[in-house]
């Protein structure tokens, strides 16, 4: 029996690949779903109490195969109040992807804001916005946040 070419393999899953980046993805969509148990988002916005903060989750777009979200804390008051992270990101439902297609330039994540044009650097660009979608994700379900039903206003919720 051929030895099959490892490196070959591996290559193709690495950091920055298309491979490893349709693996976050993939990883993106499953951390998201179990942050929102309810896939169809049966409301347009809704909050979610965690240890430390609020966590706002606003529906953008939805379309036959896609939704598009608003993801986000708050921070400080009035004038003062701030998103951070301020991420939006599309949620691929046929092939259970989730997307982080931006991150506000108001954000400390400077670097991770904007979405290029589509071109030989977007694995450059798409790589650092989707891991700190898939880590956000991750802390987010450690603060005990949730989308589930119990959680959601009966009213459109007012964002400072």
């Amino acid at each position: 029996m051929p030895k099959l070419k490892r490196n070959h393999w591996l290559q193709a899953a690495q950091p920055r690949s298309f491979t490893g980046l349709m693996g976050l993805y993939e990883s993106n969509y499953r951390r998201f779903e179990r942050l929102v148990p309810e896939l169809d988002l049966p409301f347009d916005e809704a909050t979610s109490r965690g240890e430390h903060a609020v966590l706002y989750l606003r529906v953008l777009e939805r379309c036959r195969y896609t939704t598009t979200i608003h993801l986000t804390y708050w921070f400080g008051e009035g004038d003062s109040a701030r998103a951070d992270p301020d991420l939006r990101l599309r949620l691929y439902r046929d092939a259970q992807l989730a997307e982080a297609i931006s991150c506000d330039a108001r954000s400390r994540y400077v670097a991770l804001a904007g979405v290029p044009e589509i071109d030989e650097d977007v694995l450059q660009t798409q790589w650092p916005r989707n891991l700190l979608l898939n880590k956000w994700l991750a802390y987010c379900l450690l603060q005990g946040h949730s989308f589930g039903g119990a959680h959601r206003p009966r009213r459109p919720v007012e964002t400072p």
